[in-house]
């Protein structure tokens, strides 16, 4: 419930948090076990009801204080337990499908939010408890300003590059923009230039989320890149276009101590020679980080819905 009301905006992407949160946490967690106990001893219905209420408020209080940037690791830990659920269904019925199939995808979920985790050089502990988001978004000195440039110009600089990487983040899901992405991609093939698609294993709002918006968008899976792979070469690309992402490419992961994100491997597009940053407006990302990247000398804005910039970026091409 929490994290559909985060990611559909209907509910503020930052963390909640309130004093002594972890202590009551803490008790309803205790206060479930008692009552599970009452109930397994007694069979009172009474027992269930309050075991559901109390599962309800410690799910609802255990997922507020977690940011929205955090939300593809959470997800893949929910989905974890769904497998754990399922599981313990099926020996209750004595169902060895349900039993397996639980198992298969408990295990998976959590071996997908340690590989998450490790791509944010963070412990899942430190994502369910460390309540990032609460005031990473406040004020960051930032030197420099947002320079905007027009498509028509952009098109200028795409014409002449011999190389390109696409970096897609939420914006381009929000916009629906991969067919138009992938439209620009195979036009700047043909007209020379090396194009290459790099995902962030946290890119998007859930595991895998830019993977199956390319792959609907029949983009060729070669042309699709890791983020260590894209990294080794990036300082030769000629334009990185960034469509909607925040925190993956945010420079002050490596260099802003004081950052919450400080550590966590990023896509180095601010080492390419140019830089497109596609945003909706000039706010902050979802986790509430600003990006150091959208006023370096190399990075120039472009401004509105992703998919009608690709759209018109396209047309510059067939005009």
């Amino acid at each position: 419930m929490i994290a559909y009301l985060k990611l559909s905006g209907k509910m503020g992407g930052s963390a909640t948090t309130f004093p002594g949160q972890k202590i009551v946490n803490l008790l309803l967690f205790i206060a479930l076990l008692v009552v599970g106990g009452v109930f397994v001893a007694t069979n009172a219905s009474w027992a269930l009801y309050v075991v559901i209420f109390l599962s309800l408020a410690l799910g609802v209080l255990g997922v507020i204080p977690i940011g929205g940037g955090d939300m593809p690791v959470v997800i893949s830990f929910l989905n974890s337990f769904s497998g754990i659920a399922a599981s313990a269904a099926g020996f209750v019925i004595l169902n060895n499908v349900l039993i397996v199939a639980g198992c298969l995808v408990g295990a998976s979920g959590i071996i997908l939010t340690v590989i998450m985790c490790k791509a944010m050089n963070r412990t899942l502990g430190n994502v369910l408890f460390g309540s990032f988001g609460a005031t990473g978004g406040e004020a960051q000195e930032v030197e420099g300003e947002m320079k905007a440039i027009s498509t028509e110009d952009a098109y200028y600089i795409l014409e002449a590059a011999e190389s390109v990487i696409f970096v897609p983040g939420y914006g381009m899901a929000v916009a629906q923009a991969q067919h138009a992405v992938k439209e620009l991609g195979e036009i700047l093939e043909k007209n020379g230039a090396e194009v290459r698609y790099a995902i962030h294993p946290v890119a998007g709002r859930m595991p895998g989320h830019m993977n199956v918006l390319l792959a609907e968008a029949d983009v060729p899976y070669e042309q699709l890149c890791e983020m260590d792979d894209v990294n080794a070469i990036m300082e030769s690309v000629d334009v990185a276009i960034v469509i909607g992402a925040n925190d993956v490419v945010n420079p002050a992961a490596g260099e802003d101590e004081s950052s919450p994100i400080y550590g966590m491997p990023i896509i180095n597009v601010h080492q390419a020679k140019t830089v497109f940053a596609l945003k909706r407006g000039q706010g902050a990302g979802f986790s509430g980080l600003v990006n150091t990247l959208f006023f370096r000398e190399n990075t120039r804005m472009i401004y509105g819905d992703a998919k009608a910039t690709m759209n018109d970026l396209v047309g510059q091409f067939k005009d």
